[in-house]
C-alpha cells in the first residue's frame, strides 16, 4: 500500500523499464525552468509529498514524450492541457494511447481549471486516484519463483 485517500487504501502500480529517450534531457530541463504558471501552481500542491505523501516528478521523459508530471509509484501521468493542445487532439490521443499501452494511467486537466479552480482539480485527482488505485493490482501471471502457487 502506498497511502490512503479519504480512508481508501491506495496501492502501488509501479511500471518497470519504461522507455527513455535521453536526447530529450535538455528539453525536459528547459521545460522545468520555463515556469509555466499552471504547472507551477499544480507543483505547489504536490511537491515534497504534500499531496498524501505521494512523490511527483516534473517534466518526466517517457519514450519520445515529456509528460508534465509523473508518479512512479502509481504509474500515473498528470497532463495539464493548455492552449498548445488546442490544435493537437490527434497527437494527444496518439500520445495517450502510447502511454496507456505501457500500462500507465493518464489524468488530464485544463490549464484554466488549474488557474481558476485548483481545489477542484485536486479533488478530481483524488477521485481519479481512488477509482484507479484502490484495488490491489493482480499479477499478469503467476510464477512459482514469486511465491504464487
Amino acid at each position: 500500500m502506498l497511502t490512503t485517500i479519504n480512508n481508501h487504501p491506495i496501492y502501488r502500480n509501479f511500471i518497470e523499464n519504461l522507455p527513455y529517450n535521453s536526447t530529450l534531457k535538455q528539453l525536459a530541463k528547459a521545460k522545468r525552468k520555463a515556469g509555466i504558471l499552471s504547472e507551477v501552481l499544480f507543483w505547489k500542491q504536490v511537491h515534497k509529498g504534500i499531496f498524501y505523501k505521494i512523490d511527483f516528478d516534473r517534466q518526466r521523459i517517457i519514450g519520445n514524450y515529456i509528460v508534465d508530471f509523473y508518479v512512479k509509484a502509481l504509474g500515473l501521468v498528470v497532463e495539464i492541457d493548455g492552449s498548445s493542445h488546442n490544435q493537437k487532439q490527434e497527437y494527444d490521443a496518439e500520445r495517450q494511447t502510447y502511454l496507456e499501452c505501457l500500462g500507465l494511467k493518464v489524468f488530464r486537466c485544463s490549464d484554466s481549471d488549474v488557474k481558476k479552480n485548483i481545489a477542484g482539480v485536486m479533488i478530481a485527482l483524488e477521485d481519479f486516484i481512488r477509482k484507479e488505485y484502490s484495488q490491489k493490482p493482480t499479477p499478469a501471471f503467476s510464477h512459482p519463483s514469486q511465491g504464487w502457487e
